[in-house]
């Protein structure tokens, strides 16, 4: 009898769990069926704030331990879902983030979540955000620039990192301790300017202040010369889901005077809030 090389059984194995003849029936209900419980899998572990397993959501999803196991595979060979490093458990994929990421991005409420940055924008004459986190990373969802000739230019979609932005701050003082814990074990922190904070045990000092106040700031911490303020916005349930920002040179906004700005960025973010 012929043995199967290491290789070729695992390309074997995936084949079959790519064919989809038992997962995803050709037509009819069944296939609808299969469809809606990949669609509850995604949106169960999209939810949790900790990496799951089949074992975890089966019994959350009401669905056969092995039936969740094999949908999860399928879906980690999609991109839809992968492996948290060092671990079994799943996790969000790229390709689920990037689609979530496009639907925010083109979502129909968009010109009116637009037409609050800009309102933001003229009353406080400088440059504002609204961001989400995805991953370790800042994603500037909608933005709009000051008039100054003086700004730093940045696009929609500008990825930027978490540990030394006003914005990822906020995001990881106001996560669960166990996700921000696993999150500045893992991920490398660079050191962008002299005041960069890339030791851990430092940064969750700083982020004591940052929950305390709920306010996220950045002090050239990212860019020399530049700083930074932001403030959370919630859903519905009260979880920060993005931030309202604004950032300013140091040659036209002091550290003091960009707290002025609370007020209007908090303003703006519970107007957004809303549209959610």
């Amino acid at each position: 009898m012929r043995v199967l090389s290491t290789r070729a059984e695992g390309a074997l194995k995936r084949k079959k769990r790519l064919s989809g003849d038992e997962l995803f029936p050709a037509a009819g209900a069944d296939r609808a069926s299969a469809a809606a419980r990949a669609l509850a899998i995604l949106e169960a572990v999209s939810r949790s704030p900790e990496p799951v397993s089949a074992v975890e959501l089966s019994p959350r999803l009401d669905l056969p331990k092995p039936t969740v196991h094999r949908l999860m595979l399928l879906l980690e060979d999609a991109g839809f879902l992968q492996r948290e490093p060092g671990s079994k458990r799943f996790i969000t994929g790229h390709r689920l983030m990037a689609m979530s990421l496009e639907a925010l991005i083109n979502a129909p409420n968009r010109a009116e979540r637009h037409a609050v940055l800009q309102a933001l924008v003229d009353e406080i004459q400088e440059t504002c955000n609204l961001t989400i986190l995805v991953g370790n990373e800042v994603v500037y969802l909608d933005r709009v620039e000051c008039h100054w000739p003086l700004r730093t230019h940045f696009h929609v979609g500008s990825r930027v990192p978490a540990h030394c932005t006003a914005s990822g701050k906020l995001f990881l003082g106001l996560m669960p301790a166990a996700k921000r814990s696993r999150l500045l074990r893992l991920v490398p922190l660079k050191k962008y300017t002299d005041k960069t904070l890339v030791d851990p045990a430092r940064i969750e000092t700083e982020l004591k202040e940052v929950r305390a106040k709920g306010i996220g700031v950045d002090v050239e911490e990212f860019i020399s010369g530049l700083i930074g303020l932001a403030v959370p916005v919630v859903d519905r349930r009260e979880r920060i889901c993005a931030t309202v920002a604004m950032h300013a040179p140091t040659q036209r906004v002091t550290a003091e005077r960009m707290w002025d700005f609370v007020p209007a960025l908090q303003r703006a973010a519970k107007a957004i809030g809303k549209t959610l």
